[in-house]
């Protein structure tokens, strides 16, 4: 079954500007569980923040969620993309839930503690390979997809193109024709300059807040759906509609020396004062939850070789209101 899910509008508007660039096909260290059972839903519905419920809902179901799972401090312990693999509402609920593959016995163990006699069954899904795809234009996209179970854009933002989720050892060329697979820390680079958190370097579990972390601009949060664990804190920060740090992509006039920018170091401003801290990088790229006042000034990191500069910015991609 391939389940594919995309406009033309929706297409024209993201390989705009990346004409002539070929189709790159990164293979993804994301681990995928299998969610499966009438209650699979409703289950993760009370432990992630997205509304679960679309995936088994009549009509013109979404084949993909970003989601969070929460502590009940409302920090996120988990991120997490959902995948619809039923084909309609008169099949078994079967759901995807892909997530960092470092946490993939804590994420079962979390889901399990809460199953308790629900009817639901999860398990690992080592037979299938996970890759994101950035396309070079709408003629590099599949004509034919036989063996790719699902393919889908990147529920998080359009700048993060398709992901695809194939049988273990599929040729991905025959999937998408004049595909080349690229080097996965080209991806990480790709995601820094956009400013997509993803696993838990970007989010420290226990430690990072969702809506810091910009889960609502990632289409990863309802706050209309039913209590799930954390949701007090979150609903709260929302409505009182004052957000005072955000997690923003950062950019090194060239790669910090020796191993890097460690993660927790702090940021500061030119006259020294406390702007933020570093979160994960690649080369000159990176993340970090900065203050929003002053996140448009020089800023610098004291490491034991010197001081690095450093500026952040605003993505693209943001609602154009949260990017003044």
């Amino acid at each position: 079954m391939l389940v594919r899910a995309i406009t033309a509008p929706l297409l024209r508007r993201w390989c705009r500007g990346r004409r002539g660039a070929a189709t790159a096909c990164f293979p993804l260290s994301r681990a995928l569980l299998g969610v499966r059972g009438a209650e699979a839903a409703v289950f993760l519905q009370g432990l992630l923040t997205n509304d679960v419920t679309q995936l088994v809902a009549e009509g013109d179901a979404p084949p993909a969620l970003y989601a969070h799972a929460l502590n009940v401090q409302g920090r996120c312990l988990y991120d997490v993309i959902l995948y619809r693999l039923h084909g309609s509402t008169a099949e078994e609920p079967h759901i995807l839930l892909e997530c960092d593959s470092s946490v993939l016995d804590p994420i079962q163990k979390h889901l399990k503690l809460y199953k308790i006699r629900r009817k639901v069954t999860i398990s690992p899904c080592p037979d299938l390979s996970l890759w994101a795809v950035i396309p070079g234009d709408a003629r590099s996209l599949p004509k034919s997809a036989d063996q790719a179970l699902l393919l889908t854009p990147d529920p998080r933002a359009e700048v993060m193109g398709w992901r695809v989720i194939a049988k273990k050892g599929a040729n991905l060329s025959e999937i998408i024709p004049g595909s080349q697979v690229g080097d996965i820390q080209d991806y990480h680079r790709h995601r820094y300059k956009q400013g997509i958190p993803e696993g838990v370097d970007d989010l420290p579990p226990g430690s990072a807040l969702p809506l810091e972390s910009n889960l609502a601009f990632m289409n990863g949060i309802s706050f209309t759906k039913g209590c799930y664990i954390g949701q007090e804190l979150t609903a709260r920060t929302h409505h009182m509609g004052v957000i005072r740090k955000r997690l923003l992509p950062v950019r090194f006039p060239q790669p910090p020396p020796g191993r890097g920018v460690p993660a927790g170091a702090e940021i500061l401003t030119e006259a020294g004062r406390r702007a933020g801290k570093f979160r994960a990088g690649q080369g000159e790229l990176g993340l970090a939850l900065l203050r929003l006042a002053h996140a448009k000034e020089p800023l610098c990191v004291r490491l034991p070789g010197g001081t690095v500069s450093l500026r952040a910015s605003t993505p693209q991609w943001w609602p154009q209101a949260a990017a003044k």
